[in-house]
């Protein structure tokens, strides 16, 4: 095996961006790829294997870019590259980062992180209805937020409708504090958080009391039509057949709706049928419905979440498994 030398530039004033913390970053590429980077000043020396050098390169190079565009690399940044460098497609995740979707109040940008979340904004665009479907961490909210109050502000839409299904996570409503508004509200608080953080405080509450943007829990949905209006089902792992039924029928025109849900996390008594999942099975051919499924590779918190995220997956994975044994015994 060959051992060769690659050698980059790297400017000054982004070094620090892409070397991390202690060179936390040169040191994770260094440990994935196993190849050597030694730094002096600008210059940085990759030494490996042929093909590893070759990724290392480009990771880096990627890297530089992504802070070249403004960006704060994270740890996310850098764990992506790397996976993607290993499938040998180390561009995606330059291509990924020029879909900008819209900007926080105080001006951060929001854009996709990975291949997943690109395809997931581009579905968005692209058709009436979008299923998006994942595990915790993936975007699937914050993203779909984001897509609605870009397009209130473009006046695409003239109305936000943000639901959740309200139930219980082994607590019951009425044990909570307060009125109704009170004990539905924790069921919504992560659509308020991404409405502050994107759309600012101020702005959110003026349209709320106009009555342009709606946050409510799903029954109080039925019996409406929804025209001309940016429409968000949250949780949607937590329906019932009927109430997706119900939430699906309600759609007018110059509408737009976005079903996120996670499948692996149900709220729903024990043996209750997902709405989520009749609806997969039900309208996976039906034209301008899209469905897009995110993985663990999409999840864009703390990089431990991943790990967790996919611990489970195998765990879940050999328990069907052990199970569908156990079946094939008895009978």
């Amino acid at each position: 095996m060959s051992i060769v030398e690659s050698i980059l530039d790297i400017p000054m004033e982004h070094s620090k961006n892409v070397f991390g913390q202690f060179d936390e970053y040169i040191k994770k590429i260094e440990k994935t790829l196993k190849v050597t980077i030694i730094a002096r000043d600008s210059n940085v020396k990759v030494i490996g294997p042929e093909i590893s050098t070759k990724r290392a390169t480009a990771v880096i190079h990627n890297l530089v870019e992504l802070s070249k565009r403004n960006n704060n690399v994270t740890e996310q940044n850098v764990n992506y590259a790397l996976s993607l460098s290993l499938e040998d497609n180390q561009d995606a995740i330059l291509e990924v980062d020029k879909n900008l979707v819209c900007r926080t109040i105080s001006g951060k940008p929001i854009k996709p992180k990975t291949l997943g979340q690109k395809q997931y904004v581009d579905m968005i665009r692209s058709n009436t209805i979008v299923f998006g479907i994942g595990p915790a961490g993936t975007g699937k909210t914050y993203l779909a937020m984001a897509m609605a109050i870009d397009a209130f502000k473009n006046n695409e839409v003239g109305k936000l409708i943000l639901t959740r299904p309200a139930i219980e996570a082994g607590e019951k409503l009425g044990f909570l504090p307060g009125d109704l508004q009170s004990k539905v509200d924790p069921y919504l608080r992560p659509l308020y958080d991404a409405l502050y953080q994107i759309m600012g405080s101020e702005n959110f509450m003026a349209n709320m009391e106009k009555g342009l943007i709606e946050v409510a829990p799903l029954a109080y949905m039925r019996g409406r039509t929804l025209e001309n209006a940016f429409i968000i089902l949250d949780e949607a792992q937590n329906t019932t057949p009927a109430q997706m039924k119900m939430f699906l029928t309600r759609i007018g025109f110059g509408s737009k709706v976005i079903i996120t849900g996670d499948r692996t996390q149900k709220d729903l008594p024990k043996d209750a049928i997902s709405g989520l999942d009749v609806a997969i099975n039900v309208l996976q051919n039906v034209e301008d419905i899209a469905f897009v499924k995110l993985t663990n590779q999409d999840v864009v918190r703390h990089p431990l979440v991943q790990k967790i995220v996919k611990a489970y997956e195998e765990y879940e994975n050999t328990e069907e498994l052990n199970q569908k044994k156990v079946t094939k015994k008895s009978i």
